[in-house]
């Protein structure tokens, strides 16, 4: 497909996305198999599109002067993508194009306003959620939601019980793999640009064999912050598809108990095949309203990798910026409370419940945890900066901490997705 016929594609799509408030994945599905001329690197395109359309929905209805599938994808190309006015209005004029420019179109590509913007529009977040990232950011809070907009990396996990860093990164060294500069198993593929395609690491042969997993570096150094040893009884109570369950497992050498479980029967049905492929042997899997009564008081260490409202991963998934509303996230926050009480009926005196979120909102975060130590009296806050500092040092990228306790990633100030962990001691009886 010609440039043109993917921008008309991608107003088709966005178009589906917006009106029927569908997953972009979905209606990139279902519109590949209503037109099966277009290949894969087609699909991936359009995506692309679609996907940078809805990063910068706000400040691109701004820049357009309306709010419609049309006008965001206009102005992503022109804002954001570089391609000129005149590129546009001739690609708009070929045979499978968009269409041609109208005056008011071709006056609003001409000349950006941004600068005229309100704060939040620049932010390119819901309104409702200024006084939020304000709370958490200071003064550095519209540059740390503008990073939430940018397209992400691909970040993995090295799988140390089958390889080892080196041998991952000269196995990518095709696809311009770096070592991620905090997590010491990470590898970092960069972000690609315009119609460019990401790698599919799904196909290569280290992740076909377990050597690698798809994780954030924010992930993987929530799993690293746990400090599971080996020999030691963990319970990942939110386990949804395992990925935090493998690199714990890892990181406890295949010795010692994992019991990994989730609510959702649905989520966590992918970890018996990650299992198999990783090469991990001390995880037990309970389904989803197994009983768990004979862990109570015995756990080590227990992650509750909470559900939330996911703000913190906005750059993967941009369409859930504009679904969420207060009353989602007042759930969500309730449900966070429950699964924290659940929680520390699991831990022994001496061990810790590690509470992580991937939002970067602190009715989510610490207000959550501040809260939790006001009904728990026999818990207590451990550093995580400490702990930061013990596995990582002090000389590389630094989280956010707003009660100095806990800490928060973020891709402005530590080039990760937005992750919140805080460690809470159960104290001894």
């Amino acid at each position: 497909m010609r440039a043109a016929g993917r921008i008309a594609a991608a107003i088709e799509v966005l178009g589906d996305v917006t009106a029927r408030h569908r997953p972009v994945a979905d209606a990139l599905k279902d519109w590949g198999l209503s037109h099966r001329f277009a290949g894969s690197g087609d699909r991936a395109a359009i995506g692309n599109l679609v996907y940078d359309a809805l990063r910068w929905r706000r400040s691109s209805a701004f820049r357009a002067g309306e709010d419609t599938p049309r006008a965001l994808t206009l102005a992503t190309l022109r804002f954001r993508w570089g391609v000129g006015v005149a590129d546009l209005e001739a690609m708009g004029e070929e045979r499978f194009g968009p269409g041609p420019l109208s005056e008011a179109e071709r006056a609003a590509l001409a000349v950006d306003r941004l600068g005229e913007a309100p704060a939040d529009v620049v932010a390119d977040i819901p309104d409702w959620l200024e006084e939020a990232f304000e709370a958490n950011f200071a003064d550095e809070w519209i540059e740390e939601a503008e990073a939430l907009a940018a397209r992400a990396p691909v970040d993995l996990r090295v799988n140390t019980l089958k390889s080892d860093r080196a041998r991952v990164l000269k196995a990518l060294s095709r696809h311009g793999a770096t070592a991620t500069p905090i997590s010491p198993v990470g590898v970092r593929l960069p972000a690609r640009a315009g119609w460019e395609r990401a790698p599919n690491i799904l196909r290569e042969e280290i992740y076909q064999r377990g050597h690698v997993e798809v994780q954030d570096e924010a992930s993987q150094v929530a799993a690293l912050l746990l400090f599971a040893r080996p020999g030691e009884q963990v319970l990942d109570m939110c386990a949804g598809a395992g990925g935090k369950t493998l690199a714990i497992a890892a990181h406890m050498e295949n010795r010692g108990q994992i019991h990994a479980t989730d609510a959702d029967a649905g989520q966590l049905a992918p970890i018996y095949e990650r299992l198999k492929r990783a090469g991990v042997r001390n995880v037990q899997v309970h389904g989803a309203r197994s009983d768990l009564s004979a862990l109570k008081g015995r756990m080590d260490r227990v992650l509750v990798d909470a559900p939330c409202s996911g703000s913190g991963v906005w750059r993967r998934r941009p369409e859930t910026k504009w679904r969420l509303s207060p009353e989602a996230l007042a759930r969500r926050v309730e449900e966070q409370a429950a699964c924290l009480d659940e929680a520390r009926s699991f831990v022994r005196p001496g061990g810790y419940v590690v509470y992580v979120t991937c939002s970067v909102l602190p009715q989510e975060n610490e207000a959550q945890v501040d809260d939790f130590l006001s009904r728990a009296p026999d818990f207590a806050p451990v550093s995580a900066g400490e702990a930061w500092e013990e596995l990582f040092g002090v000389d590389g990228p630094k989280p956010w901490s707003a009660d100095g306790m806990s800490l928060t990633m973020s891709p402005a100030a530590t080039g990760t997705d937005g992750f919140f962990v805080a460690v809470l001691e159960r104290m001894a009886d």
